[in-house]
């Protein structure tokens, strides 16, 4: 597992994850039987940091896994979620209503929002070689 260990220096445990590749781990992991032991991997940090939220498809299986990893998370380890997706979109990208209403409940009560503005940082800048 990739850490994220700016942040943190200090020694907290600190996971960054791309989004579609957490949920393809969790696919390979429910498959060769080590999903206990992801999810406990998980639940030992302290910051879970979800990259390009809402970029991957969700099928009925990954919106139940997001399901219980949100879950496993609420009030135990910090999410931070980045996304190109507006905060409003993020139900309908969900798919099922029940289940997106579950998960955004444990998400946005308590979410402190960071809206950035401007050009990406990723684009190369006009004169730059």
């Amino acid at each position: 597992m990739r850490s994220a260990s700016k942040p943190f220096a200090n020694g907290l445990p600190v996971l960054y994850r791309r989004f579609s590749r957490l949920l393809e781990e969790l696919e390979i992991s429910r498959a060769d039987g080590s999903l206990p032991k992801l999810r406990s991997q998980l639940a030992k940090t302290r910051l879970l940091i979800l990259d390009d939220w809402g970029l991957a498809p969700l099928d009925a299986r990954r919106r139940q896994d997001l399901l219980d990893l949100i879950d496993d998370c609420h009030g135990a380890v910090s999410l931070a979620l980045t996304s190109q997706l507006p905060v409003d979109k993020w139900h309908d990208y969900i798919g099922d209503p029940t289940i997106a209403d579950a998960i955004l409940d444990r998400i946005i009560h308590s979410a402190h929002r960071i809206e950035l503005k401007g050009e990406s940082l990723r684009k190369p800048s006009i004169g730059a070689a």
